[in-house]
């Protein structure tokens, strides 16, 4: 999953540079679009934070590390959201024109964000009191997570008109 983070990541923050650096009213539509589509995103996990989650006790966890490893980087590379995703977060935190640093500073961090969160949700969701304490508590994460990509969202589009934020 980080891997494929990392692909996603890297043709959004490259892709978006060069064609926003010629076309900058395509730039504040990618932030309106990026907006709705985060707002959409937190209607979707709102509506679904009260759906209990069934969990099969007695499905073995597969332990072949090369099958998990394509079996992650292809659900990452088949999922176009990933790369909408990353677009709308750039527009949203990126300037227009980033500075190099980013271009060699963000793969390793959403490799480490990515790869990083499967862990903990992966260790998390394999041991019974974490998966019963999220599930106790699943409503309200979800929403205050759906809350954050809303607030994200509105952000995105209310900035909008700011080119060169």
């Amino acid at each position: 999953m980080g891997i494929g983070g990392v692909f996603f990541s890297g043709i959004a923050l490259l892709g978006l540079y060069t064609l926003l650096a010629t076309v900058e009213w395509l730039y504040v539509g990618l932030k309106v679009a990026g907006g709705l589509y985060l707002i959409y995103l937190a209607s979707k996990i709102w509506r679904g934070a009260a759906k209990p989650l069934a969990f099969d006790a007695t499905q073995a966890a597969t332990t072949n590390v090369r099958k998990s490893f394509w079996i992650g980087l292809s659900t990452q590379l088949s999922n176009p959201k990933t790369a909408v995703y990353y677009g709308s977060i750039f527009a949203a935190l990126l300037p227009q024109h980033p500075p190099l640093w980013c271009y060699f500073a963000l793969p390793p961090a959403i490799f480490g964000i990515e790869a990083g969160w499967y862990t903990v949700v992966a260790l998390c969701f394999s041991s019974k009191r974490p998966r019963e304490i999220y599930l106790q508590w699943k409503a309200w994460i979800d929403r205050v997570a759906a809350s954050a990509v809303a607030a994200l969202g509105l952000r995105l589009i209310l900035t909008a008109h700011k080119v060169g934020i």
